[in-house]
């Protein structure tokens, strides 16, 4: 992708929690969405007839979209040799041209009438293999990276399939999803890394929890 460069939103998903099976236990979840051809509110909790089953750890303002990539796919069919249609990782929008590589926390981007800004990187939960029949699918996105985002709504409005994804403003400290997933997954021990993707204020409260904790813990092991 060249800088300031456009993708699409190849397509748009939505759909409301339902029951799945989990062993001896149902669990409500959101992650089976379907195609929506109309055009859809954008709010800051979500999309007009979105939502999600665990609001603990689902929704709320810096994961309101979901979003993953068409050019993802074709790896995951290789991988397990069946085919993946766009909506498999339960992501609200599927994007084309981009992937975790070119993408920056704090990235602003025009779609339809709405203004979104990248919060974080998605944390593939048991919940996607679940939906796709694959227990190790959510281990493996984290290992490969190949993970997804989430959106924070900056200016509600109304997106359609087929819409021009914008590059409005990109983040200074230029720290991709790619990298962040790096971090979270690979490069735990990393005090220097950590304090890089935390001093990015747009980075989602969550994320900001989550390795602030390891800082600390990181820290007072070093002092010991």
């Amino acid at each position: 992708m060249n800088e300031g460069g456009t993708a699409t939103l190849a397509s748009l998903q939505v759909g409301q929690p339902q029951l799945l099976q989990h062993g001896a236990k149902q669990v409500l979840s959101g992650i089976f969405k379907s195609a929506s051809e109309e055009a859809r509110k954008v709010h800051v909790l979500g999309i007009e007839g979105d939502g999600q089953g665990d609001t603990v750890h689902h929704g709320g303002p810096d994961k309101a979209i979901c979003a993953y990539f068409v050019d993802r796919y074709p790896y995951w069919s290789e991988h397990f040799g069946r085919p993946f249609q766009n909506g498999a990782f339960g992501e609200n929008f599927t994007l084309s041209n981009w992937t975790e590589d070119q993408i920056h926390i704090g990235d602003i981007v025009a779609i339809g009438h709405t203004v979104l800004q990248v919060s974080q990187p998605r944390q593939p939960c048991y919940k996607l293999g679940l939906r796709n029949g694959l227990p190790e699918l959510p281990a493996l996105a984290q290992q490969t990276g190949y993970t997804g985002f989430y959106f924070r709504v900056l200016q509600e409005g109304t997106v359609k399939a087929g819409d021009s994804v914008v590059i409005v403003e990109r983040h200074k400290a230029r720290l991709t999803i790619a990298d962040a997933n790096r971090v979270m997954y690979k490069d735990k021990s990393n005090m220097k890394a950590i304090q890089t993707l935390l001093d990015i204020a747009e980075l989602a409260a969550s994320w900001r929890d989550q390795l602030t904790a390891r800082l600390n813990k990181l820290s007072s092991e070093r002092h010991e």
